[in-house]
């Protein structure tokens, strides 16, 4: 006698970590599904202990979770409860990580490390088989995982605030913060059919002589100079940035400086003051990720900036609170849109339809 099993498609199971319960409840909402039980809480000693309070065997679990100022904690807890996902027999692990902790660590700095990579490995030897993330600070970081990575685009969302809201964006220019920025810059002009302006150079600070060690003492005369007295080491001079800059015409005009996270302000302030002094009447902060750090609500408040539009990947309701300047873009039902594609075997390809590679 044979038995014939008939193919199911499995259930769809959605937990969420502490560090963003507002946006984990707007996506479950939009996705007609309950949060599952879990319970997560930390200990004296700071450890972190998870309890899930419902069975996850067979099932496509998402987990959603962000990075804020508790960057640590929210990484482990990550960790943790895909783990335990794993232990107890879950078939697929997908993390829907809207800010990626560490993201910002993706380079090779003096005797430092690449960060990003660390914590990719990290995430796969946890369990995850799939992540679901937002505007990553570089976008090779993708590269870094040993699984799929959808990198949603917050870009759509933002442009649309700006339409929608500044009856006279047409009098805009989109300007990038450094030259760096310019290619986000000018994939948002192009779709906003506006001009561009550059910040360029650097604010002067005092010379610091500080020894890191790698500077070793003069070679002599004679290893330096072949048998021609030609120098075999060439000398390169250090580079030097101007003071800064404005590449571009911002007078009389609303100018929007666009990027991908906003943290320590100060840079953002400075532009600001130097914008409003070349003729900018209105000056606007657009950016994916509001991680606004430390005093940064109090400094906005007290600086040239208009008006600061960051998206819910990351939780600022405190920061919002001090400083009225901070608008709020929803963002949740684009995440929805990807957990119910993943979780249906449907493309990915119409979330980024018209959207730039450089966003």
């Amino acid at each position: 006698m044979s038995i014939q099993l008939k193919a199911q498609k499995k259930q769809m199971l959605v937990l969420a970590g502490t560090s963003h319960p507002e946006l984990a409840q707007m996506v479950a909402s939009k996705l007609g599904v309950r949060l599952g039980e879990i319970s997560v809480f930390h200990k004296q000693n700071r450890e972190t202990t998870v309890e899930i309070k419902e069975s996850v065997r067979g099932k496509d679990v998402y987990i959603i979770q962000t990075g804020t100022k508790d960057t640590n904690n929210d990484i482990m807890e990550l960790m943790i409860i895909a783990y335990a996902c794993r232990t107890s027999a879950a078939s697929n692990i997908i993390g829907v990580i809207p800010y990626l902790p560490y993201s910002k660590q993706s380079k090779m700095r003096k005797r430092g490390c690449i960060v990003g990579k660390l914590v990719a490995t990290m995430l796969g030897k946890a369990g995850f088989s799939h992540v679901i993330t937002m505007d990553l600070h570089q976008k090779e970081i993708q590269g870094f995982f040993s699984f799929p990575v959808d990198n949603l685009r917050a870009s759509a969302f933002l442009i649309d605030y700006i339409q929608t809201s500044l009856p006279d964006y047409r009098n805009a220019v989109i300007v990038a913060r450094n030259p760096n920025s310019v290619k986000r810059a000018t994939s948002y002009a192009e779709r906003l059919r506006l001009g561009i302006a550059v910040i360029h150079g650097e604010e002067r600070m005092a010379e610091c002589e500080e020894d890191d060690g790698r500077t070793s003492p003069p070679l002599p005369e004679a290893q330096v100079k072949d048998a021609f007295g030609l120098e075999l080491l060439p000398q390169v001079a250090a580079k030097e940035k101007p003071p800064f800059n404005v590449v571009g015409d911002v007078g009389g005009r609303i100018a929007i400086i666009v990027d991908d996270m906003i943290d320590d302000v100060i840079t953002f302030v400075k532009v600001a003051e130097i914008l409003k002094e070349r003729g900018a009447y209105k000056v606007l902060v657009v950016a994916t990720h509001g991680i606004l750090s430390s005093d940064a609500p109090r400094l906005i408040e007290d600086s040239s900036i208009d008006e600061v539009v960051v998206t819910n990947t990351i939780p600022h309701e405190v920061q919002k609170m001090q400083c009225h300047k901070i608008k709020t873009v929803d963002i949740s039902v684009l995440l929805c849109e990807a957990i119910r594609r993943i979780h249906n075997n449907e493309s990915m390809s119409y979330l980024f339809r018209n959207v730039g590679l450089d966003d």
